[in-house]
């Protein structure tokens, strides 16, 4: 293993520590109280902001162990599978910008004295290679959106190549649990296949117009 790869894994490992420690140590308190039925009577209390609080709880999703996919079906439930839709999908790409415009704006001086040049060289030819794809599907998974986000800040990732992997990895996963609230299902697998394929195949097609 070269130095770069070192400095690169290790960087990894300090970007998926900062996202599990809250986890571990407010996870369980979350879990307890934003479930479906909490989420709901939370939204409750905004009586005509519904719609920011849930954007807020979705963007605040980066620092806190917030349950992002039971947000989204809440609004869903509210607000029905379109609008719904669009609010969570909003939410999951605002939070992946704010992730990605902190970390390579404000963040790089303090990586670079970590893992050195190096370092986030090797990031940069990863998320050159694949950043595209990492985006795009990880958006449907528990950890990796605010980390991959916060790699592809690091490492300069091109903004378009950046914006455009977002949507497709937003948009299903965002419509897929509104339309999960709005019927009132308490399954999410469907949704969570649907959210795993979908981006792929969004993502072939956008490589191809890009």
């Amino acid at each position: 293993m070269t130095q770069a790869t070192r400095h690169f894994t290790f960087l990894l490992v300090l970007l998926l520590a900062g996202v599990v420690l809250p986890f571990l140590i407010w996870g369980e308190r979350f879990d307890q109280v934003l479930t479906a039925e909490g989420v709901r009577g939370w939204l409750g209390r905004f009586e005509g902001f519904e719609w920011a609080a849930g954007v807020i709880l979705l963007v605040a999703d980066m620092v806190l162990p917030i349950p992002s996919t039971i947000v989204m079906s809440a609004l869903g439930w509210r607000y029905g599978w379109l609008v719904g839709g669009l609010l969570s999908a909003g939410g999951s790409m605002l939070s992946g910008l704010v992730a990605y415009g902190v970390c390579r704006w404000f963040g790089r001086p303090a990586a670079r004295w970590i893992v050195g040049d190096d370092g986030l060289e090797r990031a940069g030819q990863l998320m050159e290679r694949s950043g595209g794809w990492l985006v795009a599907v990880s958006r449907w998974m528990p950890v990796l959106p605010e980390v991959v986000a916060c790699l592809a800040g690091l490492a300069k990732m091109r903004w378009r190549t950046f914006w455009l992997a977002l949507i497709c990895g937003s948009l299903p996963l965002g419509f897929a649990f509104a339309a999960i609230g709005h019927l009132g299902q308490n399954n999410p697998w469907l949704a969570l296949v649907l959210s795993a394929l979908v981006p792929t195949v969004l993502w072939l097609v956008a490589r191809r117009f890009r």
